[in-house]
């Protein structure tokens, strides 16, 4: 599993015109949370989603060093198959890497659900939908993570 964090100040993810997540960590007293972008592959199982989760949980990229855990900052979690794609050859990426979503859809679940589980506030998308993510990039600060 891949996940492309963003430190952020407001994320919103709007289907079909209906705003399906949003994390406004200013809101609660708290300076930054973090959108999470998925992605996931075929090998992975819900122990690399818990793994992940814990990973995203406990890195120290808000402020003063400090994690989500740390100040009970928000997470807006959105699928993005997109992480998989190959681009080595041509001009068309291959999407080959990515799990199908009869796969990717329940490992998400259980990434945002080991979240919430662990204390987090967590909004999401709408898996498989065309979905619209805006994001105010606080730093920016943009980290790749992978288990």
């Amino acid at each position: 599993m891949r996940a492309l964090l963003q430190r952020v100040t407001s994320a919103q993810v709007t289907v079909d015109g209906e705003v399906v997540g949003r994390i406004e960590p200013s809101a609660t007293g708290i300076r930054h949370g973090l959108l999470a972008l998925i992605g996931v592959t075929h090998t992975d199982d819900e122990a690399t989603a818990r793994a992940l989760a814990e990973k995203i949980w406990r890195l120290r990229i808000l402020e003063d060093e400090r994690s989500a855990a740390d100040l009970g900052a928000p997470i807006l979690v959105v699928s993005q198959f997109t992480l998989y794609a190959d681009t080595r050859k041509g001009r068309r990426p291959s999407w080959s890497a990515a799990a199908p979503g009869p796969l990717a859809e329940p490992l998400v679940h259980r990434l945002a659900e080991t979240l919430r589980e662990s204390g987090a506030t967590v909004a999401g998308g709408r898996f498989g939908a065309h979905m619209e993510v805006e994001l105010t990039n606080d730093g920016p600060v943009t980290v790749m993570l992978e288990i």
